[in-house]
């Protein structure tokens, strides 16, 4: 077990800060490094390379190519979190919510004579005192702009009474009101802007309805005998909350296909083409046995329905007191849970810390529990991991068993004011851990996924190889099934010997390759961004001419 006890003095605290304060001058030194291996660049390569090295010039023209790249997948975003709040203004007013003037929180008004101070005549909801309709944002803009800066960091500067933190987190309490009947609007909304960017495949966190689970397990209590409790729960009524959540997601999906006309090819819109899966995201900052209680129902969702929910996480805030002191348990509860069902894909957030937020000591641990009693694939953030106890050894690891880790720069500056050279981005790099760029929570931040890429290149000054293999790795680590197209995990420069003779854009492909693609999600994805770099390529490479014919 790790020991969470203070350090035993001021001495060994300031021994351990020079330490890792020496050690980013190390890693720093080698973070050019090319993380992972890769075939030598071709002549369209190469051209985009220069394509690349002009635009960097520039910032708008950086964002013209860097959007038009093939970005592969964002595996670390929450669908709340990515819907931005003009879509939230329009949600609750189709929902009929009012909004507080102060707080700015959406809610329900009071049925139809509920409100003693209405009059009786009236037949319509209304809003009370120090509150209005969200509709009335449409026609007051003073209003609109409140909100869209109280449900986002548009505009936000930390004061006394608030930091950015804490701004940041407010915001999914203040629409929480809106009905889930939305979610395929934001789904479409989502996939939309990532079929913008070139994006192609999203594993999206959401967490459906599970109320009737959190009843059962407030009514049985704790139990620290895991594998009785789970029994208890099961046989109590949770297995019915599993078909629930299955319609929920199955319908959230469908729902957004129907909305983008995928099933009409005169209509279809561009969103179609971006494969989305979902994360079954549960909620820490609960009472310990509704976070069970709810891991319980999110692995067996996940065990019933693989190919739509392919993997589980764990969210809310990583500093939070229940968070906190719960930490150690939650990883025995994912420890238990993965034994019972180890075909279930787990990503943790881990890591998601910071001098200050808590207390030194409390920064000592989560990556490594997260890894060795979690049992987790991906890290999301890992923004502490200089921090931890022999946070070198912990780089080894992670780098050995190839356990990535999802980099959310504007997240992690905004939220914990880490960024450029105190961001450990480069430092995983060095060490040779798998990386991808993610969005985290798009729609708060005001952000993209093609804001991330020019922001890793601005600050870390990326080439276009480092670039690709970003683009890459994501697809790599994503929890779609089946086998990779390459031959060594994180390693591109060699395919699948099925595919070793194909060549992505060529007029047909092998029958070796179209079967080994047919039967493994995963490659067929990976072929895909492979046809789209070369695609994206070519664009930067003239046409051949014949040579002239002699007279």
């Amino acid at each position: 077990m790790i020991d969470f006890q203070p350090m035993a003095s001021r001495f060994q605290i300031f021994c351990r800060l020079a330490i890792s304060a020496a050690s980013i001058l190390v890693f720093a030194s080698i973070a050019g490094a090319q993380a992972q291996p890769s075939s030598a660049p071709t002549g369209s390569e190469k051209a985009a390379s220069r394509a690349l090295d002009y635009a960097r010039k520039n910032p708008l023209v950086l964002r013209d190519f860097l959007v038009r790249m093939p970005k592969g997948a964002d595996l670390h975003i929450h669908l709340s979190g990515e819907v931005y709040a003009e879509s939230w203004i329009k949600d609750g007013a189709a929902d009929g919510l009012c909004v507080d003037l102060k707080s700015f929180n959406f809610f329900a008004p009071d049925p139809p004579g509920a409100n003693s101070s209405a009059p009786s005549s009236s037949n319509a909801a209304a809003c009370p005192a120090s509150s209005v309709p969200v509709v009335k944002a449409f026609s007051d803009q003073d209003l609109y702009d409140q909100i869209v800066d109280a449900l986002s960091m548009r505009a936000f500067v930390p004061y006394a009474g608030e930091s950015a933190h804490d701004h940041f987190f407010a915001t999914f309490a203040k629409f929480f009101a809106a009905s889930r009947d939305h979610v395929p609007e934001s789904l479409d909304e989502v996939a939309t802007r990532a079929a913008a960017q070139n994006e192609q495949y999203l594993e999206i966190m959401d967490t459906p309805d599970f109320s009737h689970t959190a009843a059962l397990a407030q009514k049985l209590g704790w139990n620290p005998d895991l594998a009785q409790f789970r029994e208890q729960l099961l046989a109590s009524g949770l297995r019915d909350d599993v078909a629930v959540a299955q319609q929920e997601f199955d319908g959230a999906e469908n729902g957004r296909r129907a909305l983008e006309h995928c099933n009409d090819g005169q209509r279809q819109a561009a969103a179609c083409g971006v494969k989305t899966t979902f994360l079954y995201q549960a909620l820490r900052g609960f009472p310990k046995e509704i976070v069970f209680a709810q891991l319980v129902l999110a692995f067996e969702v996940a065990s019933a329905d693989p190919a739509n929910v392919v993997g589980v996480n764990i969210v809310m805030p990583e500093d939070g007191y229940i968070s906190m002191s719960d930490y150690a348990l939650h990883m025995q509860m994912f420890d238990f849970l993965h034994q019972k069902y180890p075909q279930v894909h787990i990503s943790l957030h881990a890591g998601e810390l910071a001098p200050g937020l808590v207390t030194y000591e409390g920064l000592c641990c989560h990556i490594r529990l997260a890894l060795e009693d979690g049992h987790a694939e991906r890290i999301g953030h890992g923004v502490d991991i200089i921090y931890e106890k022999n946070p070198e050894a912990l780089l080894k690891d992670m780098a050995a068993h190839h356990v990535m880790a999802e980099i959310n720069l504007t997240s992690n500056d905004v939220i914990l004011g880490i960024s450029g050279a105190n961001h450990p981005f480069p430092i995983y790099r060095a060490h040779h851990v798998p990386v991808a760029l993610s969005t985290d929570d798009e729609g708060v931040s005001r952000i993209d996924l093609t804001h991330e890429f020019q922001r890793a290149v601005e600050t870390y000054n990326l080439n276009y190889s480092d670039l690709k293999t970003l683009a890459r790795t994501g697809i790599e680590h994503s929890f779609l099934p089946g086998q990779s197209l390459w031959r060594e995990k994180d390693d591109f420069s060699r395919p699948v010997a099925a595919c070793a003779s194909d060549k992505p854009r060529t007029a047909q492909k092998s029958a070796a390759c179209a079967e080994f693609l047919k039967s493994n999600q995963k490659a067929a994805e990976q072929w895909k961004l492979e046809e789209r770099f070369a695609e994206f390529e070519a664009s930067f490479t003239p046409p051949a001419h014949p040579a002239p014919a002699r007279q």
